[in-house]
């Protein structure tokens, strides 16, 4: 594969916080995780804020960094407001309104109904609007403008 095609994929997996990604061209292979140790052809690239392996040259280990250990009961618990919850289809980047300075689509207290656009979720230079699929009001808007959002991440909630 292409070094110039390489660079694009790590470019992409970085950019939109794609913790792994895998690709097959005829008997090419390969397979980009983020936080592991890279090496591409013998040369070792340093730690940079993400790690990328290639697995088609080499084998990558796994990197471990030394954090106290947490125990999953002393997270404190957030809780969701009682109503509707309406998740992210899809791991992108949360945008309120259609572009910077602009009007947020919708505001906590605002009426909405089905089909009416609530948000932006940008994923791979995609713009992807998230429509309401319930009648009602927004009673909290659980993520910020601009912030990474997961796949099933609570985004609003409608009452």
């Amino acid at each position: 594969m292409d070094l110039r095609k390489l660079k694009k994929l790590f470019e992409l997996v970085d950019e939109h916080n794609i913790t792994e990604l895998e690709i097959t061209e005829g008997e090419e292979k390969v397979r980009i995780s983020k936080n592991s140790n890279q090496i591409i052809q013998g040369y070792t690239i340093p730690p940079q804020q993400s790690h990328f392996s290639y697995s088609g040259v080499a084998e990558a280990s796994q990197k471990q960094t030394v954090n106290e250990s947490v125990d999953s009961d002393d997270k404190p618990k957030t809780e969701l407001p009682d109503g509707h919850i309406v998740t992210s289809p899809m791991v992108g980047t949360f945008y309120r309104s259609s572009a910077p300075g602009a009007k947020p689509f919708v505001e906590t207290g605002h009426s909405v109904k089905v089909g009416d656009t609530l948000c932006i979720i940008e994923a791979m230079k995609l713009l992807n609007e998230i429509d309401a699929d319930k009648d009602g009001i927004i009673k909290s808007i659980l993520v910020e403008n601009g912030q990474p959002v997961e796949y099933g991440q609570p985004l609003f909630v409608i009452g």
